[in-house]
């Protein structure tokens, strides 16, 4: 049984598509600021959709990238849709400072946005990610990246950029 000081881990990760809100930089009391969005996922029957809202830090460059690249979008209401994975799924909870539910307690899923597959803004597809070879180079690729473009894209309904108010 060979020995090995390299740490395992298991991930727990998620797919979908939803619709991009709230692009933010988060900049917290202790730490790095970095950038964050919500993440509004669609979820059942194609012809009467329910939303799981995703509070989410963008992890990785590439993600970050594309993420940015969409804010502008975010901000003048336009519909964007995308493809992604998640991962480190875990809740947090607050406590509602506005509104009818002032006082009352809340549950946040909050995780990290690991990978964006395509991207679509007003209907119109704007970025699909490229199939990442491993065979091209002599060394094995890292799990993220291999199961990445070897996951098939989630189905989009032809209606989903005129379904939604998240």
């Amino acid at each position: 049984m060979p020995t090995s000081s390299e740490k395992t881990f298991f991930n727990l990760h998620i797919t979908g598509l939803g619709y991009l809100n709230r692009v933010r930089e988060v900049t917290p009391r202790k730490g790095e600021s970095f950038l964050a969005c919500d993440i509004a996922a669609l979820n059942g029957p194609s012809d009467a959709p329910e939303y799981r809202r995703f509070d989410v830090r963008v992890s990785g460059t590439e993600a970050q990238h594309l993420i940015r690249r969409c804010s502008e979008a975010v901000e003048a209401d336009k519909k964007v849709l995308i493809g992604f994975r998640l991962g480190d799924l875990w809740t947090d909870t607050f406590t509602y400072t506005k509104g009818e539910r002032a006082g009352q307690q809340g549950i946040s899923l909050k995780a990290r946005l690991l990978f964006v597959q395509w991207i679509k803004v007003d209907g119109e597809m704007v970025y699909k990610a490229e199939p990442k070879s491993t065979e091209s180079s002599g060394e094995a690729a890292s799990p993220d990246a291999s199961d990445a473009s070897a996951e098939p894209a989630p189905d989009i309904p032809d209606d989903a950029e005129t379904t939604v108010s998240a």
